[in-house]
């Protein structure tokens, strides 16, 4: 009777996936509330830079769901505070963040699947 390699595993990606993309959330909240805080304190046009670049991929988020004319409305109209603004543009970054590494980590799984099950078959596997 031939013994056969055991099966390739599957990783804990999910897991690693959630952790990076909560940490990369949280290094873009604590950058984010840093340059803020030190903007108030030393407006600089180095920091109103860096500050306009970062609220440029949730804007551009926003952008491309129909969501940012409708809070451009509402924050000139006094409906949502800058505080408010900022809120929306922090979930959003946060869940761009998330699916930005959902789907390079489900590539990157499924490719690693992929080599893994190859070299399964060469040693020998079904």
């Amino acid at each position: 009777m031939t013994s056969y390699p055991p099966r390739p595993e599957a990783a804990p990606l999910l897991r690693i996936m959630w952790g990076n993309a909560f940490l990369l959330s949280l290094l873009y909240l604590v950058l984010g509330v840093g340059v803020e805080l030190a903007l108030r304190l030393y407006p600089t046009r180095f920091l109103q830079r860096l500050s306009l670049s970062l609220d440029s991929l949730p804007a551009r988020a926003l952008e491309l769901t129909g969501a940012l004319e409708p809070l451009r409305e509402a924050y000139f109209s006094g409906r949502i505070t800058e505080s408010g603004v900022r809120v929306v543009f922090g979930v959003t970054t946060v869940l761009v963040i998330f699916l930005l590494a959902l789907v390079v980590g489900s590539l990157m799984g499924g490719l690693r699947f992929f080599m893994a099950r190859r070299a399964w078959r060469r040693a020998g596997g079904r």
